[in-house]
């Protein structure tokens, strides 16, 4: 019965005013981790150790509280109106971020295993151990409470995931570098459309400057035709008029004399050459 009123006492949530402005970017994660704490608080004990039933209390409570915590001293998503909000309406343990505040505590999985009165011989928890310090047997013990592998702080001194559990990740973290990755990524999308318009842009121009000089080209071919027709007209007007066809209606007659001139020309010349040959036999007989 004590562990049930224990385990309703840490799920309870003492709502105040409205959340202020910027409370929605931790609203998401909050909400999740309250219905999980609803969920584990539900769920049957069965074949579990009566300590480790409220195992999923602890680390639900140190995975919150842990969140909230770097989302303003770490990564400062979150305002200090955000941050007090958590503080008084007690959806984060104020006692365990005063503790990890403090030298050697900054990594305390919960205020329950520095409490000498919990443990036998007023000690603390066997997490708080640092692990070079352990024995063989110890190195994977647990605390028998909150299940803790090992919150000490210092280099070496704890393991980086308390509980070996989804409740012992760094969700701050994991939203951020999340977030940078989505940035990232937009970016890069917003540069490869960026150069695909510039693309577009100079394949335009380039086209436009293509055709421009087309058309050049083929203004200059219509010019050279223009010109090459001006000057045949030209050279047809220098010839003149065609001549009328009686004309040269004589012309087969002039060309028959011709022939005769020519023919009688050749047997001039042939009777010219006999008789000088005749002369010259006359002048050696003599």
């Amino acid at each position: 019965r004590n562990t049930e009123l224990f385990l309703k006492k840490m799920a309870k949530k003492q709502w105040g005013k409205s959340p202020p402005k910027g409370y929605e970017y931790i609203e998401p994660i909050m909400e999740t981790l309250e219905n999980e704490l609803r969920d584990k608080v539900k769920e049957s004990n069965a074949g579990k150790r009566n300590t480790e039933s409220i195992w999923p209390v602890h680390q639900i409570n140190w995975q919150r509280t842990r969140y909230v915590y770097d989302m303003f001293y770490t990564y400062g998503k979150i305002s200090r109106e955000v941050y007090d909000y958590c503080l008084r309406n007690k959806l984060v343990d104020a006692n365990l971020i005063a503790k990890w505040k403090k030298p050697g505590y900054e990594r305390l999985c919960s205020t329950y295993v520095i409490n000498p009165l919990n443990y036998k011989f007023g000690t603390t928890s066997i997490c708080r151990v640092p692990l070079y310090d352990r024995d063989e047997r110890q190195i994977s013990a647990r605390d028998p409470t909150t299940g803790c592998m090992g919150c000490a702080s210092g280099k070496g001194a704890g393991v980086s995931n308390l509980f070996g559990n989804k409740y012992g990740q760094n969700l701050a973290a994991v939203q951020v570098a999340r977030e940078k990755r989505q940035q990232e990524a937009a970016a890069r999308r917003e540069q490869q459309e960026q150069l695909g318009k510039e693309q577009s842009h100079t394949i335009a121009a380039q086209a436009v400057e293509i055709k421009s000089g087309t058309d050049r080209i083929g203004e200059g071919e219509s010019e050279t035709e223009d010109e090459a027709s001006d000057d045949d007209d030209d050279e047809e007007e220098d010839y003149g008029p065609s001549p009328s066809a009686g004309i040269w209606a004589g012309s087969s007659k002039l060309a028959a004399e011709s022939e005769e001139l020519a023919y009688s020309g050749v047997d001039n010349y042939k009777d010219d050459a006999e008789s000088g040959d005749r002369t010259n036999k006359r002048a050696k007989l003599a």
